[in-house]
C-alpha cells in the first residue's frame, strides 16, 4: 500500500501560465490536481490527494498566507497522511518553510517545492521538482525525522539554512554555509547530512497580524529617517540588515540606539549570503557598539528569516516583555548546526 501524500498547492511560478491578456504577465491559473495530472510518475511513489489553499504568487505571500499554510499542514497530520508537499513561489518560498520548521508540531515531513519555469513553458522545471518533493517526503529517513524541507533541482535543502541566490536559474536555492540535505542520484536520494528540524522550534506560534516587524538595510549613505518613521508609527521590533558582521552607518546606528532606548527591540542581522554576524568593530554604528547599547544578535539567519520569527516571537510574549522575548528567541541561534 502506497503512503499518503497530501499535496497542499498555494499557486506560484510552477501553477503559472500566460493569460489571454498578454500584457498581464504570468499568473497563476492550474490546480493542485493539474499539477499531479502532469507527473504520472508520483503514482509510483505515493497515494495523493490535493488541498488547493490559495493561487498567489510567491512575491504576494504574507504573514496570513503563511498561517493558512501551516493550518492545513496540521490539519493533513492530524488525518494521518504520511508526508506533506507544498507548492509554492520560489519569491518567498525559503521564508514559508522557515515559517514552518519554527512552528509547526506535525511529526511528518513537509517538503516545499516550485519552479522557475511556469507550468506552461517549455522545459518547466515543475514536474521533476514535484516528483522530488514526493520522493523526499515518502523517504523512510524523512518520515522519521519530520521537519520543513525545500527540494528543488535534484538537491533538498533543511529550510534552517535554504535561501534563494539567483533570479532565474534552476539552479537558484542553496544553502550557503551548510549544503544540502540530500541530493537526487540515479539510485535515489543520497543523503548528505541528518534529515531533521534544524530552526529552533516555537510551536503552535502563529504571527498576530497587529504586530509590525521593520527591516532595514544598511548601506553606502544611509540614514536613519526610516527608523525615526517607524517609531513615530508605534513599530514592534526592527530587524537590522547590515553591512558585513553586521554593522550600519553612523547615523542609522544612532537611531537604532534611540530605537533601543525607546523599549523597542533591534536584532540584527547581514545583508550577506553567508556567515554570522559578530562584534567586532567599535564606533558609531559598528556591531560591536550596537550589541553593547542592547542590539539582539541574528546569527546566520538571513534578515527576512529573522523578521519572521521576531514576529512570532513577539506573538508568543505570555506577560514577558517584548526584548526579553525576543533574547530568548535568538538565543544561541547559531548553535543549531
Amino acid at each position: 500500500m502506497q503512503p499518503e501524500i497530501r499535496i497542499i498547492s498555494t499557486g506560484g511560478t510552477i501553477a503559472s501560465t500566460s493569460s489571454e491578456d498578454s500584457d498581464t504577465g504570468k499568473t497563476p491559473a492550474v490546480s493542485g490536481d493539474d499539477l499531479v495530472e502532469a507527473v504520472p510518475e508520483i503514482a509510483d511513489y505515493a497515494s495523493i490527494d490535493v488541498d488547493d489553499v490559495c493561487q498567489v504568487s510567491g512575491f504576494q505571500v504574507d504573514f496570513e498566507t503563511g498561517e493558512r499554510i501551516v493550518d492545513a499542514v496540521e490539519r493533513a497530520a492530524r488525518e494521518g497522511v504520511a508526508g506533506v508537499v507544498v507548492t509554492h513561489g520560489t519569491d518567498t518560498m525559503a521564508e514559508s518553510a522557515y515559517y514552518a520548521d519554527v512552528v509547526l508540531e506535525a511529526e511528518c515531513p513537509v517538503v516545499f517545492t516550485g519552479a522557475q519555469r511556469p507550468f506552461d513553458q517549455l522545459g518547466t522545471d515543475g514536474p521533476t521538482n514535484l516528483l522530488l518533493a514526493v520522493r523526499a517526503a515518502v523517504d523512510e529517513r524523512f518520515r522519521t525525522a519530520g521537519g520543513s524541507y525545500l527540494a528543488f533541482n535534484d538537491s533538498v535543502h533543511a529550510a534552517r539554512w535554504v535561501v534563494k541566490s539567483h533570479t532565474s536559474k534552476l539552479e537558484t536555492f542553496a544553502s550557503p554555509g551548510s549544503g544540502p540535505i540530500a541530493e537526487h542520484t540515479p539510485h535515489g536520494l543520497r543523503t548528505l547530512r541528518e534529515p531533521g528540524r534544524y530552526a529552533r522550534p516555537i510551536p503552535g506560534a502563529r504571527i498576530d497580524p497587529e504586530v509590525r516587524v521593520d527591516l532595514v538595510t544598511n548601506a553606502m549613505g544611509i540614514d536613519g529617517r526610516q527608523i525615526d518613521r517607524a517609531l513615530e508609527d508605534g513599530v514592534d521590533a526592527i530587524v537590522v540588515a547590515g553591512t558585513g558582521l553586521g554593522n550600519t552607518t553612523g547615523a542609522l546606528g544612532a537611531t537604532l540606539e534611540d530605537a533601543i532606548d525607546a523599549g523597542v527591540p533591534v536584532v540584527l542581522t547581514s545583508r550577506c549570503h553567508a556567515g554570522t554576524t559578530a562584534g567586532l568593530y567599535g564606533g558609531p554604528g559598528g556591531g560591536q557598539t550596537l550589541l553593547e547599547a542592547g542590539a539582539i544578535s541574528g546569527g546566520d539567519l538571513p534578515a527576512w528569516k529573522a523578521r519572521l520569527r521576531a514576529a512570532l516571537a513577539l506573538s508568543t510574549i505570555d506577560g514577558a516583555n517584548a526584548h526579553d522575548r525576543m533574547q530568548e528567541a535568538f538565543a544561541g541561534i547559531d548553535s543549531v548546526v
